[in-house]
């Protein structure tokens, strides 16, 4: 007997249903009920402290509106006895020579490099001149053959003299006058043939004393005790004399003690220069270390009509060598100073003259104008419209008018200048 199978039981098994404290919703509802006040009170304290502000910076303003604006101001004081004058400058060397070849022919050899120290009249290369021993040659052979003519020319005017002579101390009647004369004539045009060979002999001399002189320059040598800067020549090369533009130097030497320090000065500082001992102070770059003390030595005594500046030398002591042409340097003067006061540059207003605002004793704001005198960027000098003590305003606003009663805050005026 086959057994009955038990249907499935599709219903899911029974939940106990959630059960709640009877005094939670109430408690609830309580929260969000304080909630929600505090977020009232909360709206409306903010609302009232932003009025509360909002009063405040009004009253504020009405105030400040009501009361003279407020202004920095310093007092003027006297200028510097000296000032400072800061000019870029350039280095270069007290002697600064190319040299050349004066002769023609074939680099042989080289002896110095760029770099080397030379002294004067050093051997710097050798030049191998072919054609101008040639030219030597023949001048010392045409000066031999000059010197044999003047002998064979001294031979026949001491015959023609010799035999002028007899002629002339014959008896009268002995000779004829005409034979006597012709006598004299080969004398004299004997002796003349002998001053023209000895005046040749003279020329061949020159000549061969000048193709002499030239084989020195076989040798290039340098002019002056330095450094060379610049070498242009190797073994082999083809040199030709001269300088024109179409040559190339050989070499370029430059001697570096003491050195040469040249400065373009404006014309509004060139007068202490050409009246005055200017000392000058150079400074290489950034390093402390490389500090130079000179003075002017010389200027150009003219003004450049271009650039309205005046032409300077400062010549420097290089002992060390550390200076060398072509470097860019900080050349400082110390120069005199007008007669004036001295006030920032922040106290300058243009409308459309230069002028500054001056502060009364009852705080009332005059414009003046002025004449300005140095400006270094920070600190004006002022040569007229101001004297020692005014105060004046900085970083005038366009709304202060003249006549205007302002607040003052005056500041201290650093000083300036050495």
């Amino acid at each position: 007997m086959l057994a009955t199978p038990t249907p499935p039981n599709d219903e899911p098994p029974s939940q106990k249903p959630l059960e709640y404290d009877r005094g939670t919703g109430l408690r609830m509802s309580i929260l969000a009920l304080v909630f929600a006040g505090v977020l009232v009170v909360g709206f409306f304290f903010v609302n009232s402290e932003r009025r509360h502000k909002i009063n405040e910076l009004a009253a504020a303003t009405r105030a400040e509106m009501s009361g003279p604006p407020p202004v920095d101001v310093v007092s003027a004081r006297s200028s510097p006895l000296t000032q400072r004058l800061v000019l870029p400058g350039e280095t270069a060397a007290w002697y600064d020579s190319k040299i050349y070849a004066r002769v023609n022919g074939y680099v042989e050899k080289w002896l110095v490099d760029i770099g080397d120290h030379v002294g004067n009249g050093q051997t710097l290369a050798l030049i191998e001149t072919p054609e101008l021993d040639a030219q030597l040659q023949a001048a010392r052979a045409k000066l031999s053959a000059a010197q044999a003519e003047v002998n064979v020319k001294q031979a026949n005017a001491d015959f023609a003299k010799s035999t002028y002579e007899r002629w002339r101390d014959s008896p009268q009647g002995v000779v004829s006058e005409q034979e006597r004369q012709s006598k004299k004539a080969a004398s004299i045009g004997a002796q003349s043939e002998l001053i023209a060979s000895k005046a040749q002999v003279a020329l061949d001399e020159a000549e061969v004393d000048r193709l002499t002189s030239l084989t020195e320059f076989k040798k290039v040598k340098a002019p002056f005790e330095g450094t060379i800067v610049e070498r242009d020549i190797d073994i082999g090369d083809l040199v030709t004399a001269g300088s024109g533009s179409g040559m190339s130097a050989l070499y370029r030497v430059a001697r570096n003690q003491p050195m040469r320090v040249f400065v373009n000065v404006p014309q509004s500082a060139a007068d202490d220069l050409l009246m005055g001992d200017a000392r000058a102070s150079i400074t290489v770059g950034s390093d402390a270390s490389r500090h130079y003390d000179g003075k002017v030595s010389r200027t150009s005594r003219a003004i450049n009509q271009q650039s309205r500046t005046l032409r300077a030398e400062v010549d420097l002591p290089n002992a060390d060598s550390r200076l060398v042409p072509g470097m860019y340097v900080e050349v400082s003067f110390t120069l005199k100073n007008p007669i004036g006061v001295q006030v920032p540059a922040a106290a300058l207003s243009f409308r459309p003259k230069p002028q500054v605002a001056i502060i009364d004793d009852r705080n009332v704001v005059e414009f003046r104008d002025v004449k300005i005198g140095v400006d270094d960027g920070d600190v004006v000098q002022i040569e007229s419209g101001l004297k020692e003590g005014d105060k004046v305003v900085l970083n005038v606003s366009s709304q202060i008018a003249s006549g205007m009663k302002v607040d003052p805050h005056e500041l201290s005026l650093r000083p300036s200048g050495k």
